[in-house]
C-alpha cells in the first residue's frame, strides 16, 4: 500500500469494467476513497471495493453531458470533501470503418464521449484540485492517440485530441499544484477489445502478432501505471503521454 493515498479521494470514470474497474480497485487497495463513475451499472466494482474494505461512491454519469459532469464533481465534494486524483477513462469505440464510410453521427458520438468527456471532466475537476495543492489527473488516451490506424479514424482522432488536451491543461496548471498526464494503452484484454474482435480467435491472434511481447495487456497493468502517475514517485512528470503497450508503438 502507498500511504500517500490514505484518506484521499480518487474519481474514476468508466469504472464499471475493464481498465476503469482495475484502476478503481487499485486506488482502493492503496487506501483512497473512490468515486466510481459510469453510465453503466457498477455494482460489481462497488462490491469488489467493499470486499477490500474500501470506501466508495457510485455516480451515474454521461461524461458527454456538462450538467451531469458538473453534478458529479459537486457530489464528490459534498460527500468526500475534496478531490485529489482523477482517472478520466470513460470511452467508446467503433468497428473498423474507412473515413469515407464513417457516418457523421458515429464520428460525433465518439468525439462527444472520448474527447468532450475528458474536456468536461477536467473543466470541473481542475478548480477543485487546485484547492488541494497536490493533485493529479490521468487521462486515458491510446496508442491510437500517438499513431494512425487505418479504419479507426474517428477513434484515433478522439484519442489524439485527448493527448493534445492533456498537454495543454498540464502546462496551464504546472505551477498550480495539479499534474496532468495521459496513459496510452496498447491492446488490452477488456470488454472493449472483446467487442472489437467479436470473439473471433483469428482476429485476436492477429492483434497479438502486432505485440512485440506476444500477448495482450492486462487492465491491472494500466491501473498500476495510473497509480504511479498519480503518486509522488512521478512528482516531476506532467504533460506526458505514457505508452503501456508491450512495445507496439516502437515496433
Amino acid at each position: 500500500m502507498n500511504d500517500q493515498f490514505l484518506g484521499k479521494t480518487a474519481l474514476v470514470t468508466g469504472a464499471a469494467s475493464g481498465i476503469g474497474q482495475a484502476t478503481a480497485l487499485a486506488f482502493a487497495k492503496n487506501g483512497a476513497r473512490v468515486v466510481v463513475a459510469d453510465l453503466a451499472d457498477a455494482s460489481e466494482t462497488l462490491g469488489k471495493i467493499k470486499e477490500l474494505g474500501g470506501e466508495s461512491l457510485y455516480i451515474k454519469v454521461d461524461v458527454s453531458q456538462e450538467d451531469e459532469v458538473k453534478d458529479m464533481i459537486k457530489k464528490t465534494i459534498d460527500i468526500f470533501g475534496s478531490l485529489d486524483y482523477a482517472f478520466n477513462n470513460a470511452g467508446i469505440e467503433t468497428g473498423a470503418v474507412a473515413i469515407d464510410k464513417t457516418d457523421a453521427e458515429v464520428f460525433d458520438q465518439i468525439m462527444a464521449v472520448n474527447l468532450r468527456g475528458v474536456f468536461l471532466c477536467m473543466k470541473y475537476q481542475i478548480p477543485e484540485m487546485r484547492k488541494t495543492g497536490n493533485a493529479a489527473i490521468v487521462n486515458c488516451a491510446s496508442i491510437a492517440g500517438l499513431n494512425g490506424f487505418a479504419g479507426l479514424g474517428a477513434y484515433a482522432a478522439s484519442k489524439h485530441g485527448v493527448v493534445g488536451l492533456t498537454k495543454a491543461a498540464a502546462l496551464e496548471n504546472a505551477k498550480k499544484g495539479v499534474r496532468i498526464n495521459a496513459v496510452c494503452p496498447g491492446v488490452i484484454r477488456t470488454p472493449m477489445v472483446e467487442r472489437f474482435t467479436g470473439g473471433d480467435p483469428t482476429l485476436e491472434a492477429s492483434l497479438i502478432l502486432g505485440e512485440p511481447m506476444g500477448r495482450l495487456g492486462l487492465p491491472e497493468e494500466i491501473a498500476n501505471t495510473v497509480i504511479f502517475l498519480c503518486s509522488s514517485d512521478a512528482s516531476f512528470m506532467t504533460a506526458q503521454a505514457v505508452s503501456v503497450d508491450g512495445g507496439w508503438i516502437s515496433a
